[in-house]
């Protein structure tokens, strides 16, 4: 072999590895299969979400950033009766189960496990980008999130406030939170519960994007593929 010929072909293979890479798919293809997640941001105009349907493209968008875009995403929102419209149950808009995170650990089989002895924890309740959301002594503290729900998730009865107003609210009102972290202020429990701690509240009445910051949130958005 000539020492031209010898040069060119060191060359070519020493691009063999560089190109490989570059040819390699992303890294969010892995998230294909992932079908539940903590929405690594909120909408940003505190409870008010534009209802539930604002809720689901914000999940929707995300999933489809991460590369899980192929599936119907639903916010886990319950929303309260009001104005001649009924209740509609967080359960009942998440699709049957089961329900993994974007590094393949299953959070529950099925609707009745979810609501149950699940497995979501700070370690597994992951963002669409496979991080873990802050929680309890973490800067930022952004625990909270926003759900509406009581804990078998079933929507509130009618009378207080449990939704900012059925997500439309950035003002008055008070949303139910759940914490992602399954961590509060005390042992019990409301502190430990994933979809029904406590209800928002604040300076500016409950719902605006400081409010929810003020104890602990950002909010956030649990995101279930529901099929």
């Amino acid at each position: 072999m000539s020492t031209f010929t010898a040069s060119i072909s060191r060359a070519f293979f020493g691009l063999a590895i560089p190109l490989a890479w570059l040819a390699a798919p992303p890294a969010q293809a892995q998230s294909a299969d992932t079908s539940f997640f903590v929405s690594s941001i909120g909408i940003g105009n505190g409870g008010d979400l534009g209802g539930l349907a604002g809720a689901d493209n914000q999940c929707q968008t995300l999933a489809q950033a991460a590369g899980a875009g192929g599936k119907t995403w639903r916010a886990y929102l319950s929303t309260q009766e009001a104005e001649g419209q009924p209740a509609v149950n967080a359960r009942d808009r998440i699709g049957k189960g089961p329900w993994q995170n974007s590094k393949g650990v299953v959070i529950a089989k099925d609707v009745a496990e979810l609501h149950g002895a699940n497995n979501l924890t700070k370690q597994t309740a992951l963002t669409e980008k496979g991080d873990v959301n802050n929680g309890r002594g973490d800067t930022p503290n952004r625990h909270d999130i926003l759900t509406g729900s009581q804990p078998d998730g079933t929507a509130f009865p009618a009378g207080a406030d449990r939704t900012c107003g059925n997500w439309t609210s950035s003002a008055k009102g008070a949303a139910m939170l759940g914490h992602a972290d399954r961590i509060g202020l005390r042992d019990d429990d409301a502190s430990r519960s994933w979809n029904s701690s406590h209800p928002s509240r604040g300076p500016d009445g409950g719902c605006s994007q400081n409010d929810l910051r003020s104890t602990g949130g950002d909010g956030l958005l649990y995101c279930f593929a529901a099929n």
